[in-house]
């Protein structure tokens, strides 16, 4: 099974369309989500959020999930959730120029996440913030117009994409399929 944290996204009920084609999920909002849940599923899908990070103090969301330092299972981070998995282990965020449409995003280095997936690929984007890449981290993506589009942690089975993979299509669902056989096979 595999916990959706619920952000705030109006995007969330896409998640669970993309989710439910591989396997049982359940959702549940940010602030119930609890160690002893996350322990429970086979991994964690944080969504996005009507939130600037670089507006607000994000000390509650990051002290309210602190504790994934120490989570084994995988973690996937969409827009939002990328920032805030980045947030906790120490990325900066920054505004950036408006994006709402799609984008060619390059990829670099290997990952789980782009298994079967072709060096350029299209996502859809709706972000005006960015992070940078933490420390233990390594950055697998970019686009022309966000350095950070996708970052894996080098030794947890944790990812953070900026893009939208739920609203993506093709590659969306695959990206989806992808983290669910290793959150199973992780179990």
């Amino acid at each position: 099974m595999i916990l959706i944290v619920d952000c705030g996204s109006s995007k969330v009920p896409y998640i669970e369309q993309m989710v439910d084609e591989y396997c049982d999920f359940k959702t549940i909002p940010f602030f119930d989500l609890t160690l002893e849940m996350a322990q429970d599923a086979s991994g964690i899908i944080f969504s996005g959020a009507p939130i600037l990070i670089t507006e607000i103090d994000m000390e509650k969301f990051t002290n309210h999930v602190s504790w994934i330092k120490d989570y084994e299972k995988p973690i996937l981070g969409i827009c939002f959730g990328h920032q805030l998995l980045g947030l906790v282990y120490g990325a900066f965020g920054s505004r950036m120029k408006e994006d709402r449409d799609w984008q060619e995003i390059e990829n670099y280095i290997d990952s789980p996440l782009l298994d079967k997936f072709p060096p350029v690929f299209k996502m859809m984007e709706d972000h005006c913030e960015s992070i940078s890449v933490p420390p233990g981290f390594e950055l697998i993506a970019s686009s022309d117009a966000c350095v950070n589009e996708m970052m894996q942690h080098k030794k947890n089975p944790f990812f953070g994409v900026q893009f939208h993979p739920e609203v993506s299509g093709n590659h969306g669902s695959l990206l989806f399929e992808n983290f669910v056989k290793l959150a199973i096979e992780k179990k």
